[in-house]
């Protein structure tokens, strides 16, 4: 029996102020989502002078845009109606920064009273998670030939326009981020094993933080991948960390110390005084390829030797690093070679980023499965974890 609901979505974790309307159906143990509304407010600009997320900025500025875009869903819909519309609120609830994470779930609770309305606390991943379903045609599109960091062509299949998309368990999901970097078994929606983290830095943070040894603009992760479009990823032999241990965990906070005793080895008066743009461009294009490249190959290959072991139908990208060009192309060719029978799922690009419209997604498969909480005891908990 179809049962079709609409969920307002709120997300302040970090540094983006977002909300969104979603319509969301299920049909069995599928789920449908249709998004009427996605508003994202980037406070980019607000953290790069400062070439970071400042935790104090960020609050203010979710405590100024979130009743902003709040009061232009009242205009659009008109008030009234909005609150009929909505038979749920979705708020993130953790992880991330506890002054943001406050903003919206105050929020959340506020009118959760007013309108006397469910709420439903979700988990920041989750939601990054089940971004994998919000549009029927997120599947890697248009097939090119590339060359993947072996120098071997692989071609890209075609996928169908318009078809319909669903997890099929058990589920792999591959969550990278700036924060986090997690493989997570999943045998059926909601439930969450983990089985490997990072041991220190995750792979955006690695991103970000070599970026800055660059002297690459903030927010350095984008642009550093920009950059190794550019280079040759096999100019440097950066190590892949702990890619031939026998466990699913990352660590990649060597991985950027190489990059800075290679840097210190080789232009050593650039590293002092923090110059790169006096580097050659091809010079600091081959490093960030390189680097990247180290990134990408364990990534994907701690993701094969998960999908060795654990057999999963279906394989998810999830995570703000799931932008990354390089990651989607070469997990999804390798992943195809070395396992044809497992369906991989990658989101549009739009959702990659911090978003309002997975929250309200997440929210939607808690709420059609009877997971609510009383407004009064929703919290925030800035190291949530998946469970």
């Amino acid at each position: 029996m179809k049962k079709t609901i609409t969920i307002l979505g709120l997300e302040t974790s970090c540094d983006e102020t977002a909300a969104a309307l979603v319509r969301a159906e299920k049909n069995k143990d599928n789920y449908r989502f249709g998004i009427l509304k996605n508003i994202v407010y980037s406070q980019i600009p607000s953290h790069r002078k400062y070439g970071g997320v400042v935790p104090e900025v960020a609050a203010r500025e979710h405590a100024v845009r979130l009743p902003l875009i709040l009061k232009s869903l009242g205009d659009e819909y008109g008030k009234k109606k909005l609150q009929k519309m909505v038979d749920a609120i979705a708020v993130t609830n953790g992880p991330g920064l506890v002054t943001s994470l406050l903003v919206g779930v105050e929020v959340a609770r506020t009118m959760s009273y007013a309108w006397q309305k469910p709420l439903v606390p979700v988990n920041h991943l989750e939601g990054h998670v089940y971004a994998n379903l919000l549009c029927a045609n997120s599947q890697i599109r248009n097939p090119r030939l590339r060359r993947g960091f072996d120098g071997q062509a692989k071609s890209l299949p075609r996928r169908r326009a318009g078809e319909i998309r669903n997890f099929s368990f058990p589920l792999l999901v591959l969550i990278v981020s700036g924060g986090h970097t997690e493989l997570v078994l999943m045998k059926k929606h909601l439930s969450y094993k983990l089985l490997g983290s990072t041991r220190d830095d995750a792979a955006g943070e690695a991103f970000d933080k070599t970026a800055k040894l660059l002297g690459l603009p903030y927010p350095g992760g984008p642009a550093l991948a920009m950059l190794a479009s550019r280079g040759n990823p096999t100019a440097i032999a950066f190590p892949r960390p702990m890619l031939e241990q026998n466990n699913l965990d990352f660590s990649f906070a060597g991985l950027k110390t190489a990059v800075a005793i290679y840097l210190q080895k080789h232009h050593p008066d650039k590293l002092e005084n923090v110059r790169m743009t006096e580097l050659k461009a091809k010079t600091v294009a081959d490093v960030a390829a390189s680097f990247q490249a180290a990134v990408v190959e364990t990534l994907v290959g701690k993701t094969l030797h998960a999908a060795e072991k654990y057999r999963p139908q279906t394989m998810a990208l999830a995570g703000g690093v799931a932008a990354n060009l390089a990651l989607r192309y070469e997990l999804h060719a390798t992943l195809a070679q070395q396992f044809p029978k497992i369906n991989l799922l990658v989101p549009e690009l739009a959702y990659t980023t911090d978003n309002a419209a997975m929250i309200a997604a997440a929210g939607a498969v808690r709420f059609l499965n009877g997971h609510t909480t009383p407004w009064e005891k929703v919290r925030v908990d800035p190291q949530l974890q998946l469970k």
